[in-house]
């Protein structure tokens, strides 16, 4: 598979993390204000609990990132390889 195409799949799949939080948010509004009936409710459902999941794993990702970076000697932001294990339980 061509980079392209895995690019043109990506946003359907799992949208940017701003698009997914629009969606979400969208979603909940829908199911709070409307009288939707139960086969359209349990369809939003699942669609929001899916964008729910990709917007924590992007925030999990984006933490990761900000987790790893450090100033290297000479005072410039680096990201260092991320290491299993590093994270530890205090930091949640």
């Amino acid at each position: 598979m061509s980079k392209s195409a895995r690019a043109g799949d990506a946003p359907k799949n799992n949208p940017p993390f701003e698009e997914a939080l629009k969606k979400l948010e969208a979603i909940v509004t829908a199911m709070e204000s409307e009288d939707l009936p139960l086969e359209t409710l349990l369809a939003k459902y699942e669609e929001g609990t899916r964008l729910a999941q990709i917007c924590q794993a992007k925030l999990a990702e984006a933490d990761l990132k900000v987790q790893q970076l450090e100033k290297d000697a000479a005072g410039e932001l680096k990201l260092k390889p991320f290491e299993p294990g590093d994270a530890t339980e205090t930091d949640r």
